[in-house]
């Protein structure tokens, strides 16, 4: 294995599912501004997501409808030519 090619600077994050509000703590290298308390009352930086194990169909079972307009939009002006 090659050596000193994984980040060494993992610590805990708290991942947000902005679908249904679930949050787990997990470790990451992610980088966040926002921070937010976690359940031990320790504050613990926060990354937000778009879906994740606990809202994805795959894993739920249901089937849910997503916002594909507004992601092609954005999409589209994100990368609209100047």
């Amino acid at each position: 294995m090659r050596k000193d090619i994984h980040p060494e600077n993992y610590r805990f994050v708290i991942f947000k599912d902005m679908t249904n509000d679930s949050t787990f703590l997990s470790k990451s290298t992610a980088k966040s501004t926002e921070t937010a308390k976690w359940e031990d009352g320790n504050e613990y930086p926060l990354i937000k997501l778009d879906i994740s194990s606990s809202s994805h169909p795959f894993y739920t079972g249901k089937k849910m409808m997503v916002d594909t307009a507004g992601r092609i939009d954005k999409f589209k002006k994100r990368y609209a030519k100047k």
